[in-house]
C-alpha cells in the first residue's frame, strides 16, 4: 500500500503534518507491507497558487497513491480521489508524520467521511 501525507518539510517521519491537503508544500510518501513500512520518501507538491486544487489533485493522483492520509480536505479533490481508486482517510490530532503512520498501522485511522470535508 502506498499512502500520502500531506506534509510541511521533507523529514520523513519528523516532518509535521499539513492541515490542509492543497496547500501542502510536501507529501511524505509511505510504502506500507501488511504491518510494516518498507520505505518513506517525500516528494514536492506542486504550488497551489500556481496550479490549482486541480493540478495538485493530479499531482497526486500521478503518484500511483492507494491513499492519502489527511487533516483536512475539500469535498472536491475527496470526491476526484474517490474516483480515481484512492482512499481518503483523516486524522485530526497527532502533528507527526511518524507518529500518524503507527497510528495507521494499528488500525486507529479510518476513511474520511464525506461530511468531514471542508465546504469549499
Amino acid at each position: 500500500m502506498r499512502i500520502a501525507i500531506p506534509s510541511e518539510t521533507a523529514d520523513g517521519f519528523e516532518s509535521i503534518r499539513s492541515g490542509h491537503f492543497g496547500h501542502a508544500p510536501y507529501f511524505t510518501i509511505v510504502e506500507i507491507d501488511g504491518d510494516t513500512v518498507t520505505s518513506v520518501e517525500s516528494v514536492k507538491n506542486v504550488e497551489h497558487d500556481q496550479f490549482g486544487c486541480g493540478g495538485v489533485i493530479e499531482h497526486a493522483i500521478g503518484l500511483g497513491l492507494d491513499g492519502i492520509l489527511t487533516i483536512g480536505m475539500g469535498r472536491p479533490p475527496m470526491t476526484r480521489f474517490s474516483q480515481a481508486g484512492i482512499t481518503v482517510y483523516s486524522e485530526t490530532q497527532t502533528p507527526k508524520v511518524g507518529d500518524v503512520v503507527q497510528l495507521f498501522l494499528a488500525g486507529k485511522v479510518h476513511r474520511m467521511n464525506p461530511a468531514d470535508a471542508c465546504a469549499h
